[in-house]
């Protein structure tokens, strides 16, 4: 049989065809437009996902038996808001992850409603790009449109929705609206009396795996797949992207270097650090994760090349790096704000240490020491609970730079673990969807089968002793110039 994972991101959608024994049939992937109709805003049109994952998955399946398409699911951008009316119309564009407008409802939550509530009702406190402070923003600035909201739904859940006519979430991505009691796995009645919302309007709750419909006629028409088709619920990117990479059960780590930045531990326990640094979320494979998410990593590398240096070819950039561990420059990679550990929104980026001898490799080396550091402040977290963490697995866009795997492995000091297929949350959606449609028992064998290790990246003594020095430097530079933001 044939399983379509759909990979709903920021800048495209990327379809995944695979079979039953985990083998890559085809990938498609279609973009679409990102709007900023203000400073800090981000926005999409959810129609323009749903068209480009239709184009997308005709275009995926083209030339190949579409009868044995068995199920269809998701990996999708998290924490965005899209509201339907009554008659299932998209009310605004879609408010992102990355939109930073919810400042004030995002101290709102932390300081009025207060931290310590916020983390006994979802195990998480309020980040400007989580759903409920946007909702809040909503009713606050845009009280006509708040009046109009029958449905609320995440991104990937909007896909679904139109697919199959099943109002639905997952676990896993409903971990990160605020609005989800993640230890028990159900929304939080006070939360929706703070947002001034109604259980009716969240859609229903599903484990990721489990099928939540099957494909609509008209749309199985124009796909040219059986109205047979399942649907299964999917996983937010960074879940999805856990199962892409083998990262399920208890104490496995992945980090993904996409847009932005995440290390992700999985755990068969439910556990909150003290400061919620983390974020602790349910996983899609039925337990539980902790993660930290800086907003810009592969992306920090991309405005330096492309946008600064005016290429495109990163990897001759990176040709004359040689002095791994002795820059005098860094780099701090807050061009969006940040989220994990500082929650700070006003965070923004910086290079100092700069002297007359400075070259353009060294401030290129620092952007990417810099992701580096930032993802090490999250792994010390989790490390202050006791967690042992010695080797982790690595995906996204950033990962294909060896490079840049070396760097991580020496300023982390762990084993870096490269797959086969670095295909994340599209590959982590296939799987779910075979898993949901019977082909596998759980989301832990379908891993163990599926997922291979090809080569590790091993730390070196002598350079982990290096890093570890300049990253206690790091670490000093966010709390000295926090003032200025």
């Amino acid at each position: 049989m044939l399983y379509i994972g759909v990979d709903l991101g920021t800048s495209a959608v990327k379809l995944l065809l695979m079979d039953e024994t985990g083998d890559i049939k085809n990938i498609v992937s279609k973009e679409y437009p990102l709007f900023f109709p203000h400073p800090g805003w981000s926005e999409q049109n959810p129609e323009d996902w749903f068209e480009k994952s239709m184009e997308g998955i005709r275009e995926l399946t083209e030339g190949f038996d579409r009868s044995k398409v068995a199920g269809i699911s998701f990996g999708g951008q998290m924490h965005g808001l899209v509201a339907l009316d009554k008659d299932d119309q998209v009310i605004r564009p879609a408010i992102l992850w990355n939109d930073g407008r919810t400042g004030e409802e995002t101290d709102y939550l932390n300081n009025v409603i207060g931290k310590d509530k916020l983390s006994q009702y979802t195990a998480n406190i309020a980040f400007a790009g989580f759903t409920a402070p946007k909702i809040l923003w909503m009713k606050k600035h845009e009280p006509e449109n708040f009046a109009k909201i029958v449905k609320i739904m995440l991104p990937k859940d909007y896909l679904a929705y139109r697919l199959s006519g099943s109002f639905c979430t997952d676990v896993s991505d409903a971990s990160g609206m605020l609005l989800m009691d993640v230890k028990n796995r159900c929304w939080s009645k006070e939360m929706m009396e703070i947002c001034g919302i109604t259980e009716e309007m969240l859609p229903k709750l599903y484990e990721s795996y489990e099928v939540v419909g099957t494909l609509k006629e008209d749309v199985a028409e124009a796909l040219g797949l059986s109205a047979d088709v399942k649907v299964i619920a999917g996983a937010g990117d960074n879940a999805a992207a856990a199962v892409g990479t083998g990262t399920v059960g208890d104490g496995m780590c992945n980090i993904s270097l996409g847009t932005s930045g995440t290390i992700f531990i999985s755990s068969e326990n439910f556990g909150v650090d003290e400061n919620n640094a983390l974020h602790s979320f349910a996983h899609a494979d039925g337990n539980y994760h902790l993660m930290g998410c800086m907003l810009s990593a592969a992306s920090c590398n991309k405005w330096w090349m492309e946008d600064i240096l005016k290429t495109k070819d990163f990897g001759k950039e990176q040709e004359g790096i040689q002095k791994l561990g002795e820059n005098n420059v860094f780099f701090l990679p807050y061009l969006m704000g940040e989220r994990s550990p500082h929650n700070n929104p006003d965070a923004r980026a910086m290079f100092i240490g700069m002297s007359m001898d400075t070259t353009r490799e060294d401030m290129t080396q620092a952007v990417l020491e810099g992701v580096a550091f930032g993802l090490r402040d999250s792994l010390e977290v989790a490390r202050s609970l006791g967690i042992q963490i010695e080797r982790t697995k690595i995906c996204g866009g950033g990962a294909k730079s060896p490079l840049w795997k070396k760097i991580i492995a020496n300023v982390m000091n762990l084993k870096v673990d490269v797959i086969e297929s670095e295909e994340g949350p599209a590959l982590g959606g296939a799987m779910l969807a075979a898993v949901g449609c019977g082909e596998y028992p759980d989301v832990k064998t379908i891993a163990e089968k599926i997922v291979k290790v090809v080569d590790t990246v091993e730390p070196e003594e002598e350079l982990v002793k290096k890093y570890e020095e300049k990253y206690q430097k790091f670490r000093t530079i966010y709390p000295t110039v926090k003032c200025l933001y």
